[in-house]
């Protein structure tokens, strides 16, 4: 005898449909630690010439700033020992980060930036709430300059396939609630806080990118600490590790490096 019944969650078949998503600029956070045994047992003649090699690199990446969607690239100085530099590429072409990736490596002070980090991904916007009306303020989130503010915070994250708690399980309109929700949060640190993410689903580990910039690093726990109580984040996401960075001039930079 067959049996037909069916389950509460079969009979509550969700809407399974992908909501659509626009791209812009491509992006690259490359994470980079300093072999210091190996940096302060050269020359100090030898140092200089290396350094002055990579902040030649860093001010031509910058340099597209003033190309009408060129991109952006900014150098940031990392805390704890996850990383100590880092640099942040926007680019409308997926192949200039490639390019800048290997124009890294072909400075000489490649050999003493181990790899500590990097990610792949793209500017989104989910149209979870329909197209904007407004093709200027599309414009300003798709293709976005590096926004300048002191610190930088980057950390990865998924939506939750779990047994319980599955996002891509949940009806198209449940989804849609919650992310309203998700932005009401954010819209309240929307003056101290300016927020990009990135989707990666298939060009990283994780689905997407998240990244702050504010003045002050006590935004981003404040920001972080209350997203963790919406039901978008406490029942639905997995987070990866966190990245705090300061803008690095070139000056920072040369300090770092030399000590001076």
């Amino acid at each position: 005898m067959t049996d037909n019944t069916l389950t509460t969650q079969q009979m509550a078949a969700p809407e399974v449909e992908a909501p659509e998503t626009i791209e812009g600029y491509w992006v690259l956070h490359d994470f980079r630690r300093i072999d210091w045994p190996r940096w302060r047992s050269l020359p100090e003649a030898a140092r200089s010439r290396l350094l002055e090699e990579l902040l030649g690199f860093l001010g031509e990446c910058a340099s597209v700033e003033g190309v009408e969607r060129g991109g952006s690239s900014r150098a940031y100085r990392v805390i704890t020992q996850k990383a100590d530099l880092a640099v942040i590429h926007f680019r409308p072409d997926p192949a200039q980060l490639f390019d800048l990736q290997a124009g890294l490596w072909r400075c000489g002070i490649a050999d003493f930036l181990l790899p500590a980090y990097s990610y792949f991904s793209v500017i989104e916007l989910s149209l979870y709430r329909g197209p904007s009306s407004r093709p200027e303020v599309m414009e300003r989130r798709l293709y976005p300059r590096i926004p300048d503010r002191r610190y930088m915070c980057f950390y990865p994250m998924n939506k939750r396939r779990g047994e319980r708690y599955n996002w891509y399980d949940l009806p198209a309109s449940e989804r849609r609630e919650m992310m309203k929700g998700h932005g009401r949060v954010g819209h309240k640190y929307a003056e101290q806080v300016t927020q990009i993410i990135t989707g990666s689903q298939g060009l990283d580990d994780w689905e997407w990118g998240v990244t702050l910039f504010a003045d002050h690093p006590i935004h981003f726990k404040k920001l972080v600490y209350e997203m963790r109580f919406d039901p978008a984040s406490s029942r639905y996401a997995e987070f990866g590790p966190f990245y705090i960075g300061m803008t690095a001039s070139p000056q920072d930079i040369t300090a770092l490096l030399l000590g001076s």
